[in-house]
């Protein structure tokens, strides 16, 4: 006998075969102890809100690095030079080319003092986000073959334990750069272990009853996680650079303990159903008491044959808009990460006038600001209109304007138009990054092409955001060897790669346009048809009335006879 459930109501039975690892942690134990929570929607807002604020805390121990780069190489003037002296008791010598070499690793980091600091600092940069970019695809399979619980907690741990490792370089005296570039790459397989655990979490507990507008504000926590992470850091910056990697490294480290005992990755472990609102399930009782001679249907047996079947890149790559998507993707990534690490050492040196490194921090805060309301605005116009295409290349060609006044503006004369033009940047760069990574990969991973393969979602998550973080890391590395040659070849780059995004997605926007045009086509002949209904409407209800009268007259008539 079937039972209908609703998803609030948990199960009253434990039969899950991965009920040796699905346990609940011990906190959510103590708190199912005291307080009887078992409303299914209850526990979604936790878990949203709990991998909004982990995820938080990933990103915001990846932006030290940016920050402290105008103190690790400080391009000190005669007066500066003048000031250090006064204040060191040690003896210099008399030459004044010695005394400028000794006085420029006084004030700079060595080994970032010499000349090549900007390819050195490109190189961090590539070695971390490639690092990153290969482990999410490593990431993505140890996190379906372990509990997410016990791999995220190892990931923030070990991510936390490199950023401190960076920042400690400064307290030991370390002034070895193949130090720093370890560090780099190994924080960046570390890191790479949060956004697979995190989406998997938020898929397990929402499914299919995702829209943009929801994954548009809980995608701002990368915004936040970088507005932090510039702040945070630059409290720091001028005094102790190492605490700015220090005290990000202990916040995430801590969130990683908490994660442990307090994380619910599987709805199951609660006793609840999987992602499906209404669900029909045989009791356990009735379901070994069925005949043995009742096989399964020829369907079911071919959905589960499906289901098992994961599909492979190739199949993923031929599914429409993924090749599209992931490319522009590439080039909205290498954009929105070079603003990310570069955007600071650009604000303090770029002007005519020097600008504070913590004031350059708070300013490259409001990039994010903008990203944060991006995300939220296009994920709301693409539930309304469903042109998620069409939104993503007005956002990208809107946002070349922008961006070219970031570099023609002085920031250090026009602070107040120049932090406008960031936010305006942010907004039209971060908003279609977040739109495609989150849902334009679910869409996708739901196509009809697929006809119900539910396996196909990670795979095609995994091409379209691995794709862009390999763009991630390539931005920032040629940006350390272009700004060289100055800042005006690498804000020519960023404006060609953010129009670049905007024309891989051109056959996508041609193809939402046409369909626009036929919709609109068939709902204006919908209400010239509607209309035309209503005027023949009264026509009718006379001639009807003139049958019934008829018919009546008809009806007396052989009456009398």
């Amino acid at each position: 006998m079937k039972t209908l459930r609703g998803e609030d109501e948990p199960l009253k039975m434990d039969h899950d075969p991965r009920n040796s690892l699905c346990a609940p942690p011990l906190g959510i134990r103590a708190v199912k102890h005291c307080c009887n929570c078992n409303k299914k929607a209850s526990w979604r807002v936790y878990i949203l809100l709990y991998t909004f604020v982990i995820y938080i805390t990933y990103h915001m121990s990846r932006l030290p690095i940016s920050i402290v780069k105008s103190v690790l190489h400080r391009n000190c003037t005669r007066g500066e030079f003048e000031e250090l002296l006064n204040k060191s008791a040690l003896t210099y010598p008399n030459t004044s080319a010695a005394k400028d070499e000794i006085l420029m690793k006084k004030c700079s980091w060595v080994p970032f003092e010499g000349s090549n600091y900007e390819e050195l600092y490109g190189t961090l940069d590539y070695a971390f986000l490639l690092c990153y970019a290969l482990g999410l695809f490593i990431s993505g399979q140890i996190a379906e073959r372990t509990h997410i619980r016990y791999f995220l907690t190892a990931g923030m741990i070990f991510s936390g334990f490199f950023v401190i490792l960076f920042g400690l370089g400064h307290v030991w005296r370390i002034h070895s750069f193949a130090y720093y570039l370890t560090v780099q790459i190994l924080g960046g397989f570390a890191q790479s272990s949060g956004w697979p655990c995190v989406v998997t979490c938020v898929a397990n507990w929402f499914g299919d009853t995702k829209k943009g507008l929801i994954l548009g504000i809980w995608n701002t926590h990368i915004n936040i996680g970088n507005i932090l992470g510039a702040l945070v850091p630059g409290i720091w910056v001028k005094t102790d650079w190492g605490m700015s990697f220090m005290v990000p490294g202990l916040l995430i480290m801590c969130m990683g303990v908490t994660v442990f005992f307090w994380i619910v990755p599987y709805p199951e472990e609660l006793g609840f159903n999987g992602t499906s609102a209404v669900t029909e399930e045989v009791p356990l009782k009735d379901a070994k008491t069925q005949p043995k001679d009742d096989k399964p249907s020829e369907e079911s047996s071919l959905i589960k044959k499906d289901e098992q079947k994961a599909i492979s890149i190739l199949g993923a790559l031929r599914i429409p808009g993924v090749v599209e998507f992931s490319i522009g993707l590439f080039f909205i990534k290498l954009v929105s990460y070079t603003f990310l690490f570069w955007l600071p050492k650009y604000i303090s040196s770029g002007g005519t006038v020097r600008i504070d490194p913590q004031t350059a921090a708070s300013l490259t805060a409001l990039f994010d600001v903008g990203g944060m309301f991006g995300g939220i605005l296009i994920g709301l116009l693409s539930d309304i209109l469903g042109i998620k295409a069409i939104l993503c290349v007005v956002f990208l060609l809107s946002a070349a304007w922008p961006m070219f006044h970031v570099y023609q503006i002085d920031g250090s004369t026009s602070q107040g138009l120049y932090a406008a033009f960031l936010i305006i940047t942010g907004l039209l760069v971060n908003g279609p990054y977040a739109l495609i990574t989150t849902a334009v990969s679910a869409e996708l991973g739901n196509h009809p092409c697929l006809q119900g393969n539910a396996r196909a979602m990670s795979t095609v998550a995994a091409i379209i955001d691995g794709t862009g973080s390999l763009g991630a890391a390539f931005g920032p590395l040629i940006t350390g060897i272009i700004a060289t040659y100055g800042w005006n070849k690498v804000f020519a780059m960023l404006i060609l790669s953010d129009l670049v995004a905007a024309l891989m997605l051109m056959r996508l926007f041609v193809s939402e346009a046409k369909d626009g045009y036929v919709r609109f086509k068939n709902w204006k002949r919908k209400r010239k048809e509607g209309k035309e209904n209503q005027d023949t409407t009264p026509l009718e209800e006379d001639s009807q009335d003139i049958r019934s009268s008829a018919e009546l007259g008809e009806n007396e008539s052989s009456k009398d006879r």
